[in-house]
Formats: C-alpha cells, structure tokens, sequence
C-alpha cells in the first residue's frame, strides 16, 4: 500500500523496556544510524542503579532517549514525541513525560495480570483504548505484538521462546527505522560482527530487524513515514562520540602533544568507567592503564607515574574523590601534574549511581585538608569532553599541579556528532623537564618559573638533578623539610598564587548576547549549557533579549568575569546541584546572583528555564514577558 511521506524538522523518541530488554543497544543503534544519515543529535541514556533491577517492575525500566534534527539542537529534548513501551512498567514509568498527542508504540505481549501488578496497574489500561476512562486518550497509541511477530519470524532457527523474543528489540529498532527513514546497512553489519560466533543469534537478530522494517512498510498500523533532512554542519570529518570516549582521547591527545606517556591508575565505579576500558586499548599511544585495588591506590600510582615523567591521570566519581582526597594534597604539595576526572553523579554517599548531578564542584575546590588550591575544568557536551582533557592535561604538565576535571553522567553516557580535530589544531605542551646546571650547581627543585610559578620538574635517576620530595612542608627553592611560620606563609600563598597565575593564559570569555541589550545573564557550567542555551533561544524566540555565558574555567576565573557580570541587572545560575557556583560568584564577585537549583538526578529542562529567565527579564525591564510565541521546541 501507499504510505504518505510527511517531513518533520526534528523527532524526541525514547526507547523503554524491562533492564534486560536491549534498550541501550537499541537506542544507540538508532543514533549511530542518524549520525550517518547526517543529522544533528543528542541522547540520553538512563537506567537502574542495580546491576540487575526487579524484572517487570518501575525501579527496573532502562530508556534511551534520541532527540534529532535537521539543524542545529543542544539538548536530548525535554520530551519524546515517540515512546516505544516494552512492558507495563516501561509505560507506566514514562506516560508521564509525554506531551498530548504524542505517539506510543506498546508492545502488547507482556500486559499480563503479573506484569501489570507489578507496574501499579489496577487495569490494563489497552484495554480502556476508546473508552470514556481512557488514561492514553491524549495520545496516539499504538498497540503491537512486538514479541509475537518476533518469536514467529525467527522460529526457523530452533530458538528457545526464551532467546527468539530477545530479538524484540530489533524488531521495534527495525520498524522505527522504517517510520523514520533511518539506514538500515550500518545496523546489519553491526550485528553480524557481533554475532559472528553464535549464528543462530546472529540470523534471527538480523531476521527480526528486517521483519520490523518491513512490518511497517505493509501494514496499515501505520500509514505515515517521516523524513528529517540532514541538518547542515561545518565541513569536516565527523562521528558519533560519548563524553567518556571524547575524554579518553583526550586524554591521549594530551599525550601525543606534551610527548608525555599516559598513565592511568583507576578504580572501577560508575559513571567513569568507560575511560578506564577505552584507555586499556590504546598501547599504541603510549598509555598504561592500572586497574587498582582501590581508589587510593588509584591515585597513588598515578602520582608515582608524574613523579617519574608521565602524564598521571585518575578517574572516579564523588565518592572516589572523596577517598583520593589526601593524596590529591600529596600533589598539590609535591608540585606534580596530574589530571584527576570526576565524572559526578547523585550523592551523598552511593547515591544514584547511574543518573547525573554537578554538586560537586564545591567538593572539588575545597575538599581537601589545608590550603590546597586546584584548577577545575568542566566540559560542556559530550564532544566537548575532548577538548576539556586536552585543557586539563596543558594546565597540569605547565603548572605542575593536579587538575579537577568535572564532567558528570549526562555528558559521559550521552552522545552527539563530533568533528574530528586536525592535530596540528591543538595546542603543544611542553613539559620543560630540568637539566643539570652547566655549571654544576647545585639542582633548586623548588625554583620557578617567573611567567608560570612552576617548580622545576626532574623525574629521577637523572645524575645531578637528585632532590627530596614527599608531603611534609618544602622550604623555598631548596625542596628542603621546613617547620618555619614565615616559610610556611610564603609556600601557602605561591602555590595559590600559582593557580591564580593560570588565568594569565586563558582566552577572554565568549558572551552571547546578540542584541546587546541585554539586561540578564545566564551563567552556567558543565552539561548545563545545552538546556541554557535552548531556554535562551526560546526567550529570544519570543521577542526579548538574554544573554549567555558559559564557564569551563572554575578555579581560578577567567579574569573578565567580573566585569561581564556587572554589566547586567540580573543573573541567573542554572545548576544541578543546591546552588554551588552561585555562592562561589556572590562571594567573590559581590553580585546577586540568583541560583535555579534541581537535584533529579536528571537534566534540566529547556522549558522550564526558559520560563524562570523570562521571569527575571519582566523583573529586570519591568515588563509582561509572555514566550507563547516561543512554542517551537527549539532545543
């Protein structure tokens, strides 16, 4: 039959099923098939903290949210246009996001009297599609066997019932590929070489995808395909890429660029883990990974590894920094690089190990014993992760200091397009090891350099360059164990001045503020600039004037901040935490910095902002801000 082709400028779809239902595999087959298409995207992953959640039930729903476009979008989308339901939890766990006449394809198999009893189910609410007491009545919904269809088209490969309705999810991932004009060759070659050893799965995963295709190219289910164009992008060589990939290489590419080794000493834990297993790979550059038996030794074999010439690094979670704490004192006294990278999540204590949060900024700028000062930077997105390590890595081999990277959940498991950099594009850095004085003069460890403050950096077993190194307190120039006030003082204020030092190299800071009127200011950091930026466009949609401004620099400032937050009546901090960057500029910068704080465990949502910024527009201009004319999603 004829299908109608209807073109759209961007679709939210999430993905959501039972933990052990495929809905990651499937979701990030969706996204890889978009990235070549050539659209823009962004995605979220979510699901349960526990390694295996109660089957069946709302605390073990996983999703996947994919949200692209043919132009230019910040953030995963506030909510789906599309939910594909596997089970009555999936329903139950996500109806709740979606906007009136949004679409949902349910997978009609598991809405069991078991199944539903466990989703708080008193009826099956299919079985009220029609009716005046219909909870689904605002929606499209669109009830499937998925797992019927499934089990029946790859019976011919002598499956258990079991292992055959596995293969749903490829069924659902073949059908939506179908509806929205995806690529199909990418995802079969995927699953060849995946299953290469296992046939029989690999011949019904491949059966069960094109069966979905072609189901929803026969039936009369659905009558609609869209299509959304290739959004358009500066020219390069792009692909898909994770923060925690993004990261990883970024890491390498500060190695590659300082002429430095990479070692990695890590524990696992989640969300970070990632960038230990991607590291393990790249011998070939140069780096060594270390999975230790704990997070103390973790960092402690990172410093070691500084200590003797390479590029430490150590990657954790809150948790973790809070057990790496003392050592990461050990290296702001010894005076020796090292990257240490938060990816943060919900807290205190384990907290929500799999959602994102960023309170812990105020953990990484004083979460030490003593005066240890520590240069934080934070990435923005995913693909920004890259660049962010690559700044991490230029501070800490100039400077000779640990460095606080802060990244978080959202941008670790997320994804987008990332165009791949030339090499010559990033910056070198020279690590400017000590030599022997010609004149065989004595080796000063604690000597620095006068544009940075950098202590001489002199790995051992270097004839002439012997000195004393450990935690105790080193006297000026020699390195020497000092217990004297005054020498004490002095230490304390140049290491701080060191880090302060570090803004002396950063670029002016970029304000968006298109019309230059102006009158507030959202500033934020970290994975908060998609949702910033997409609350900002929808206000100026609407007719009035914001501007942006962005941080990845949080210790020390950049040197213009001040001045750029005194040029406006009101400035909001957007944060997902209880208002940390918010009481770090009140008190440095003397202004009333308003916070807008959420601790979900998920991202903030454009909307939302954008009617909290609209607020402090009316305050500031005195006028009525109304952003109904902002109704496009433009996010």
């Amino acid at each position: 039959m004829a299908k109608q082709v209807k073109q759209l400028d961007r679709v939210i779809i999430r993905f959501a099923g039972d933990s052990g239902d495929g809905m990651q595999l499937t979701g990030d087959r969706f996204t890889s098939e978009s990235a070549v298409f050539g659209n823009d995207l962004m995605t979220l992953p979510n699901f349960p903290a526990e390694i295996r959640a109660p089957q069946g039930t709302i605390p073990g729903v996983s999703s996947f949210q994919v949200h692209f476009a043919d132009h230019d979008i910040l953030t995963a989308g506030d909510a789906p246009d599309v939910l594909v339901a596997m089970n009555p939890a999936a329903l139950k766990a996500n109806v709740g996001d979606l906007p009136a006449g949004a679409t949902i394809i349910v997978d009609t198999h598991d809405f069991t009297k078991r199944n539903l009893d466990k989703a708080g189910y008193d009826v099956n609410p299919l079985d009220l599609l029609g009716d005046a007491n219909d909870a689904l009545g605002s929606f499209s919904v669109h009830p499937v066997d998925l797992t019927g269809m499934t089990v029946e088209a790859v019976k011919e490969f002598g499956l258990s019932r079991k292992d055959a309705a596995r293969a749903k999810n490829m069924f659902a991932l073949g059908l939506l590929s179908w509806m929205y004009g995806r690529p199909t060759e990418g995802t079969e070659s995927f699953l060849s070489r995946r299953f290469a050893k296992v046939p029989d799965i690999r011949d019904a995963n491949l059966t069960a995808f094109k069966t979905g295709w072609n189901f929803g190219e026969t039936t009369e289910t659905f009558v609609v395909q869209y299509e959304i164009k290739p959004a358009k992008m500066p020219p390069g060589t792009y692909r898909n890429i994770t923060g925690n990939l993004a990261l990883a290489y970024g890491l390498i590419a500060g190695g590659v660029r300082s002429g430095l080794p990479v070692f990695l000493g890590s524990y696992p834990i989640t969300p970070a883990s990632d960038i230990l297993h991607e590291l393990s790979k790249h011998k070939a550059f140069g780096v060594t990974t270390l999975q230790a038996e704990d997070e103390i030794a973790g960092v402690g074999a990172a410093i070691g590894a500084s200590f003797g010439g390479s590029l430490g690094v150590t990657t954790t979670s809150g948790p973790g920094i809070a057990l790496k704490g003392e050592a990461i004192g050990l290296a702001v006294m010894t005076e020796l690089p090292l990257v240490v990278v938060n990816v943060q999540r919900g807290g205190p204590s384990t907290g929500l190990p799999t959602k994102t949060e960023q309170s812990d900024l105020l953990q990484a700028m004083f979460g030490r014993n003593g005066e240890a000062p520590v240069p934080i930077v934070a990435p923005q997105s995913p693909g920004d992760c890259f660049s962010a390590a690559v700044e991490a890595a230029r501070i800490a081999v100039t400077y000779r200091t640990p460095v606080m990277l802060l990244s978080d959940g959202y941008l670790a498991n997320g994804s987008e397009p990332w165009r791949i950099p030339e090499l010559d594009d990033l910056p070198l850095i020279d690590p400017a090891f000590a030599v022997p004085a010609d004149d065989g003069a004595e080796f000063r460890p604690y000597d620095r350099d006068p544009s940075t403050l950098a202590r001489a950096w002199a790995p051992p077993g270097v004839a002439g360059l012997e000195h004393r190194i450990g935690g105790l307190e080193k006297a000026d120039g020699t390195g020497n164990i000092s217990y004297d006030p005054a020498n004490h003082d002095l230490m304390v204020r140049t290491r701080q001045a060191k880090v302060d030092r570090i803004a002396e190299s950063l670029p002016p800071l970029e304000v968006d503020d298109p019309s230059g009127h102006a009158k507030v200011l959202v500033l934020g950091w970290g994975s908060t600039y998609g949702p910033i930026g997409a609350g900002c466009r929808r206000v100026r949609k609407a007719g009035y004037d914001v501007a942006q401004v962005h941080l990845r620099h949080l210790n020390p400032f950049p040197k213009d901040l001040g001045d750029i937050l005194r040029r406006y009546d009101k400035v909001l901090v957007p944060e997902m935490n209880l208002g940390q960057l918010s009481m770090l500029v009140r008190a440095r910068y003397l202004v009333d910095a308003q916070g807008y704080n959420q601790v979900r465990g998920l991202p903030l949502k454009a909307a939302d902002l954008a009617e909290a910024i609209g607020h402090l527009v009316a305050e500031a201009e005195g006028i009525d801000v109304d952003l109904s004319a902002a109704t496009t999603e433009e996010v």
